[in-house]
């Protein structure tokens, strides 16, 4: 690729940014990092209406989260002189109406004076006779405008104030051309029938641009090399295209991606989707700054920024082999916009788990700790207390208080036993926690299974044998118990299943013998005394 690739996030400030945002976000950084290219964000606030206060910063949060660092946009300016407030389009809005007033000028564009009433009339009149309104060379001379306005009636209108917008002339009969063929990376050739193109309003009387001049300008302006967008903005190419020809500027590149569809494969995926299935759609979690509602996110669902920016790469793009895990690194390495899908990305909860748990096993154990510590605390602190009550009613010994002496690296050895079963964070009390306290109650089916007659006086010998370990490691508890297993021929399931059961509480958890060391010699002597007592 011999020109410099600068492609751009554009997202509207409107409320949070969804996860196909964020897909189209990942795939403009993937292209701009393999080709040595330039990403920028660029925030589309045009429609001050929709502005929603705080959703600029949670698109730059959400993407840094992800890891999708961008090279120019809010607070980095680096183009050609440009400040901060260049890649705001509210901060530009002086930019905008120069350009619009300069398609008017080469005939490209009119003044449109028609009322709210007026244009409602019109839609209904069509509708009545079976037919659509199309604001275009259908009816352009029959509408109030300058096309159709004496050049004196327009200035008396301009000079008095009246309500006006600025429409683009779209392709007309007069123009013997009546199909449109333009390109896309993704699509290959598209053909539009200009006949059908309305004149969209490009510029409104309060000041302010609509997105399509904005758009234009400010990818112009930005040297945008390439527009890498969702499918809902290909009704919109037409119209880009020929406002590139108008102007006389070249056009950059398109690439329209497929939708991200809900887990049924039918639809575009939505909030309520998520909201309805149990699942995130935001990558952040969000609150609504007027209802106060919150909405779930990626991060504090307990997913790893890696496993979201990998499994949302795969929703319409396939390296074409088998591999399905992919560093940020590896996915620059493979990406390419001819290897995107046309047709739409089925979401699969279940897929964007399964990534995670991948990356749960590769995460450092050191790291999650810190990550554990602070559930840890919080379980120990809410049973010290219930342990507390009940010892004031004599309903609980002390063997049974849970444990004060725990550091961080203990909990990361925890954690190296039990997280290959782990898909979060939050799964790892579920699979520790007899690690930190002693078990209470026993599994009812556990316990009919593990114990058979006798198996009070077996748990006493072994407690014997237990307390004669001086070096008390697992190869030794091993070696010891096991020993005397065979020793005595006693069946292995008679001994292993009850010391499970009083160590856990239930038939579960790592190797009893790792248990074992974990917790100590006298944690698993009181154990086994108390299960003796209550079993």
């Amino acid at each position: 690729m011999t020109k410099n690739v600068r492609v751009r996030f554009a997202p509207s400030p409107t409320g949070p940014l969804h996860i196909g945002g964020v897909r189209t976000a990942l795939f403009n950084y993937l292209f701009a990092k393999k080709h040595n290219g330039t990403f920028i964000l660029r925030i589309e606030d045009t429609d001050q209406t929709r502005y929603v206060e705080g959703a600029e910063q949670y698109i730059i949060d959400a993407l840094n989260w992800c890891g999708l660092e961008f090279d120019e946009g809010p607070q980095i300016p680096s183009f050609e002189g440009m400040t901060k407030e260049s890649y705001r389009q509210s901060e530009r809005k002086h930019l905008y109406k120069a350009y619009a007033e300069e398609l008017i000028a080469s005939g490209n564009a009119y003044y449109a004076f028609d009322t709210a009433e007026t244009l409602d009339f019109h839609r209904k009149d069509h509708e009545a006779k079976g037919k659509t309104f199309i604001y275009n060379w259908h009816n352009r001379l029959k509408l109030s405008n300058s096309l159709s306005l004496s050049a004196e009636e327009v200035r008396a209108k301009l000079d008095t104030g009246d309500d006006y917008v600025i429409r683009f002339k779209c392709r007309d009969v007069a123009c013997n051309v009546s199909t449109l063929h333009l390109k896309d990376i993704i699509r290959g050739d598209i053909k539009i029938d200009t006949n059908i193109l309305d004149d969209k309003v490009l510029f409104k009387s309060d000041g302010m641009p609509t997105y399509h001049l904005a758009n234009i300008v400010d990818d112009h302006l930005m040297k945008i090399s390439h527009v890498i967008r969702g499918e809902e903005w290909l009704p919109s190419l037409a119209l880009h295209y020929q406002l590139y020809q108008a102007f006389g500027w070249e056009t950059p590149e398109f690439a329209h991606l497929p939708l991200i569809l809900k887990p049924t494969g039918k639809g575009k995926l939505s909030k309520r989707d998520g909201d309805k299935l149990g699942f995130p759609v935001f990558p952040l979690e969000w609150t609504d700054p007027k209802t106060g509602a919150v909405s779930r996110g990626y991060k504090e669902d307990g997913y790893f920024p890696e496993a979201m920016v990998n499994f949302l790469a795969f929703l319409g793009w396939n390296p074409g082999t088998e591999q399905e895990i992919f560093s940020l690194d590896e996915l620059i390495e493979a990406f390419d916009l001819k290897k995107v899908h046309k047709a739409g990305a089925r979401f699969d909860p279940d897929k964007t788990k399964w990534f995670n748990h991948h990356y749960m096993q590769k995460q450092d154990n050191d790291v999650l700790a810190e990550l554990y510590k602070p559930i840890v605390d919080e379980k120990l602190n809410i049973i010290a207390s219930e342990t507390k009550q009940s010892q004031s009613n004599n309903e609980i010994t002390t063997s049974q208080a849970p444990r004060h002496d725990i550091d961080i690296n203990y909990i990361s050895m925890v954690i190296g036993l039990i997280k290959e079963r782990a898909t979060f964070v939050s799964d790892f009390w579920e699979l520790s926690h007899f690690f930190f306290t002693a078990p209470t109650s026993y599994d009812e089916k556990a316990a009919k299974k593990a114990l058979k007659e006798g198996t009070s006086e077996l748990m006493t010998q072994l407690k014997s044998i237990i307390l004669h370990i001086d070096d008390f490691t697992v190869e030794a508890l091993q070696k010891d118990i096991k020993g005397w297993i065979t020793e005595n021929e006693i069946g292995f399931g008679k001994v292993m299943m009850p010391l499970r059961l009083a160590l856990v509480g239930a038939l579960q958890g790592p190797d009893v013998f790792d248990i074992m060391f974990m917790i100590g010699k006298a944690e698993t002597v009181k154990r086994i005394e108390y299960a003796v007592l209550s079993l």
